[in-house]
């Protein structure tokens, strides 16, 4: 191998670990499709869901949760709490308090946080900087302290409750469905086939119907039949004579 080629593939090696890393930091931890949804909280833009990650420790998850994306930032490690910081959503991880070998996974919108949380709580685990562009001068007004705490810390905004079937669905893609129509024109109104509405429904107030016209006459045109249209070559059948001229 050449000392260029060489170079070139080492180029190569390295445009693909850095599109590689770009990759794996885009987006947030995978939690819906690994742990179960326990309870759901808010809606719109300021939502909280929590997740159980059975037999895991607080500190297990956590180091779980980093290794898919790295986050802005993360408090202490502790067995009984912690946070991850993302730039959309908060992650606060919660030792069940009723069963102490799980973990509870709260994934707080930037708004939950804002309108429910204290700020005063969250110093205890996070700095100033991430608090001070988080509550800015609202200064995080509410009480509530994680889902754990939930019945003594209520949140002001929204009451956690069992998952419904269709909240533990994922969101489908918003499609709208499409029928096509046939018109068929006749001597009359037109006729439909097919059935649902469009540009070429009958019920419409103001049909808008093209047509292929025939030229009837001499002329003919490129739309009419070929018949019409085209003619074959003509031809001309005559007699020729030879006449041969006398000497004098």
């Amino acid at each position: 191998m050449s000392k260029r080629t060489w170079q070139y593939a080492l180029k190569i090696i390295v445009a693909l670990s850095l599109f590689v890393s770009v990759l794996s930091g885009c987006g947030a931890p995978n939690v819906k499709d690994t742990y179960p949804l326990e309870s759901v909280s808010g809606s719109g833009n300021s939502t909280s869901y929590v997740y159980r990650a059975a037999g895991k420790t607080v500190p297990e998850v956590a180091q779980e949760l980093k290794e898919q994306r790295t986050p802005e930032q993360m408090s202490p490690q502790s067995n009984e709490r912690m946070f991850l910081v993302y730039s959309d959503e908060w992650y606060h991880l919660q030792q069940d308090p009723a069963k102490k070998e799980d973990t509870l996974i709260e994934v707080d919108s930037k708004k939950y946080v804002e309108q429910n949380y204290s700020s005063s709580f969250l110093k205890g685990y996070l700095t100033a900087t991430v608090l001070d562009a988080l509550f800015n001068s609202l200064r995080g007004s509410g009480s509530y302290r994680g889902y754990t705490s939930r019945d003594v810390y209520r949140p002001s905004q929204g009451q956690f409750h069992a998952p419904t079937v269709q909240e533990k669905k994922a969101i489908p893609p918003i499609t709208v469905e499409r029928k096509g129509v046939v018109t068929r024109r006749g001597k009359g109104t037109g006729s439909s086939v097919g059935s649902g509405g469009g540009l070429f429904d009958r019920g419409s107030s103001s049909p808008s119907r093209g047509s292929i016209s025939r030229d009837q006459g001499s002329g003919g045109s490129i739309f009419g039949s070929p018949r019409n249209s085209y003619s074959g070559p003509k031809t001309r059948s005559g007699r020729g004579t030879i006449s041969r001229r006398s000497r004098r």
